[in-house]
Formats: structure tokens, sequence, C-alpha cells
């Protein structure tokens, strides 16, 4: 047979890389006009979907996306079929410290971006990631790369937990004891000013030195959070009474509720605060999960993931806040000491296991994930419910909390 020449073959080569090209397209095409993709707009109807609604009860409805945010209704004809499926908001996640081998803590554009992409794959659509207590210097370092971030890409960037340096020694856990500090003021408002204002939530140990003080000059710029502390119920009262407003992960880095000492859990319960739950299946035994929901309701609990950098990697050695940590599993722990160091789980992954394990209804679980959490930072306005005016963030969801489809500002990612 015939050799062909060069000019053949290159000719027979373009040809295939256009039909490809072709199909390439063709297929693209057809998603769009499926899914509502945003190549062609973003404005589309969410069909037959159990919607979560800002009551906190699922209905069967239509949604009306109209560009970025959720609408009363639209005419546009591009439709998404949701029937059977669950349409919850996307979740809000204010505790956590990594994921994919990044760390809010690096610093870095590179590791905010990391988070941010890989929370967006798991409906996670706005993130306060949590700083440790770490060097001042590579503090204020998280904090100008958090300033500079530009949201786009990923979860948006709504605010930062600043856990530490201000806690208890005694009650440390996993952060780094020769870097904690008192309660300081002027140092606070320095790193705000680093981060550009993005510190929604900031931690600190109301018994010790300066904290009460602390609290009366930054209640109005800035949630103030109770955390691995070893406070009494009236310190922590007192605290409460002063301007705290929320509670860290409520059972860990305190001293136990009892009949006679019932310390920051029964303040608590006395009050209005949030309180943040880690229900990876570690942190927190289920039953007492369940009896926290009958003590503070839905309307009071934020989930959290409270993740490190091991969360989305294998079982391997990894690091928090400086130290070097062990993870197996779901258990991430100090390597030295033993101390738990953070879960490696993430938001979307507690609601599965606090719903199917912990036998929590899922109404309560989406609540607590999503509204409760935007309204404790104060993003609620545009976050949180699938509200009229708010950003259109939704996850959708199977019969077995599979993620379907995530639908952030709009676009089907």
């Amino acid at each position: 047979m015939k050799e062909e020449s060069v000019s053949v073959k290159q000719g027979k080569k373009a040809l295939f890389y256009l039909i490809v090209q072709y199909q390439t397209d063709k297929i693209e095409a057809e998603r769009t006009i499926q899914m509502g993709n945003g190549n062609r707009g973003n404005t589309m109807i969410i069909k037959n979907g159990l919607v979560f609604t800002p009551e906190g009860k699922f209905e069967k409805k239509d949604f009306y996306i109209e560009g970025e945010y959720v609408a009363k209704e639209t005419t546009d004809n591009k439709e998404v079929e949701a029937e059977g499926c669950y349409v919850i908001p996307g979740l809000v996640d204010i505790h956590f410290h990594g994921c994919v081998r990044h760390d809010m803590c690096d610093g870095t554009e590179e590791s905010i971006q990391a988070l941010a992409d890989y929370e967006a794959a798991n409906g996670v659509l706005a993130i306060c990631p949590a700083t440790m207590t770490i060097p001042e210097e590579e503090l204020f370092q998280a904090m100008n790369a958090a300033r500079e971030h530009k949201n786009g890409k990923g979860a948006d960037l709504v605010g930062i937990n600043m856990e530490g340096p201000f806690v208890n020694k005694e009650k440390k856990g996993a952060q780094k004891e020769e870097d904690i500090k008192l309660a300081d003021v002027e140092l606070f408002h320095k790193l705000q000013e680093a981060a550009g204002g993005l510190i929604k939530l900031v931690d600190l140990a109301p018994e010790t030195e300066g904290a009460m003080d602390f609290i009366n000059q930054v209640k109005d710029e800035v949630h103030v959070s109770i955390a691995h502390t070893m406070a009494d119920y009236d310190t922590a009262t007192e605290a409460i009474n002063r301007g705290v407003d929320h509670i860290t992960h409520l059972y860990n880095a305190m001293p136990p509720f009892s009949h006679r000492a019932p310390g920051v859990i029964g303040a608590a319960r006395d009050s209005e605060c949030y309180v943040e739950l880690i229900c990876d299946g570690v942190h927190i035994h289920p039953s007492c999960v369940r009896a926290t929901f009958e003590m503070f309701t839905d309307k009071r609990i934020v989930l959290i993931s409270d993740s490190m950098m091991a969360t989305g990697m294998e079982d391997g050695q990894y690091e928090l806040g400086g130290q070097p940590v062990t993870v197996v599993g779901n258990l991430a722990t100090l390597t030295e000491g033993g101390a738990i160091a953070g879960s490696a789980t993430n938001l979307m992954d507690c609601i599965r296991t606090v719903v199917k394990e912990m036998h929590i209804p899922l109404e309560s679980a989406v609540r607590c994930a999503t509204l409760n959490p935007a309204k404790s930072i104060g993003i609620d306005d545009k976050y949180g419910s699938l509200e009229e005016g708010k950003y259109a963030n939704a996850v959708v969801l199977d019969k077995d909390l599979n993620i379907v489809s995530i639908i952030q500002k709009g676009q089907v990612k």
C-alpha cells in the first residue's frame, strides 16, 4: 500500500481534532441546556426539589435564581430537575483550620485558595477559617494573606476566626503554650487592621488577667467567644453579661458540666449564646450530642468541622499550629501527648454523621450548618438561607445525602 504523505497525515490529524472539539462543544452545550450552566447565563429554575425553607422545613417547591441571587420568580426557561432531592443552602463553616495539606496559618494565598477550593467542592460555600496560637509574626502573615485574598473561585472567604492566643494554658489543647498571651486590645486592633477587618470571632479565656476589660473594649466591633478555658459558671456568666455571645467547641477544652459546677456549659445554657459542636464522631459522644440539641435547640447550635490539614488526605503525619499531628481515620492527635488536635473531616460529612449516626433530624442539622453560623458572625444578610435577595448558594443532595449538584452564586459548579 502506498504510504500517505506528511500533508495527508497532518490533514487527518487536524480533522480528528476538529471532530473531538465538536463533540466536546456539543456535550457542553447539552449540559448547559440541562443544568442551566453559567456559560449561557445564570438565571434558572430548580424544579420539584425538597427545598429547605427559611422556616427550617423542607417543602416541595420550585426554587428561582436570577443572576447571583435567589429570586421570587423568573420567566427564564432553563430548568434543573431536582425531583426526589433535597435543596439546601450552601454550608457555612466558621471554625476549621485546614484541609488537603494546607492550613490557614500557612499565611499564603496558595493555602487560602486551596481551602476555598476544597470546601466549595464539598458544599461549604462560605468559610471563616481559624488561626491558632502561633508566633506573632506568623499571625500577622496569616492576616495579611487573608486581606489580600480575592473571592471569585471556590468558597467565599467571609471572615477569620481568631482562636488564640488569648487562652488558658491549663486548657491549651493543641494550642502552642509558649505563644499563649494575655488578652491584648492593642494587639487585636493591629491584627484586625492587618486583616482588613476580616476577623469576625476572637476567642479568649475569661478568667485570665485582663480578659473582662478586653471584652468591654471590643464587644461592639467583633464577636467574642469563650474558648480553651477553666472558667467557672459565675466567671463565664459575667463574661456573657459583658458581651460574649459565642462558645467555642462546647465540651472541648473546658471544665465538664456537673450538678454542682455547671461551668461554661451551664452559663451558656442560661444565656442566648451560640454554641459550637464538633460532630465528627470523635470529639463528642452521640448521646451527649442529642442531649445538647435538647438543651440548646437547633436555634443556637453551630455545627463546625474544626478540621485540620489532613482533611481530604490519607492517614499519616501532619502539622497543626506548628506541632506534629498523627492522623488515623477521623482522629487527629498531637504526636507528643496525644491531645485531640482538631478533626479530619469536613462540614458536609459532619452533617451526614449527625443525621445518620447520631439521629438528629436533617432539618436541624442543616439549620445548624447554614443559617446559625451565618447569623453568629453577622453574614446572614447574604448567606445561610435560600431567601430572596441572598446569594443563590445551594447544594442539591440525594436521599442518602450525597452531593448531586452545587450552585454557587447562581452558577452550577
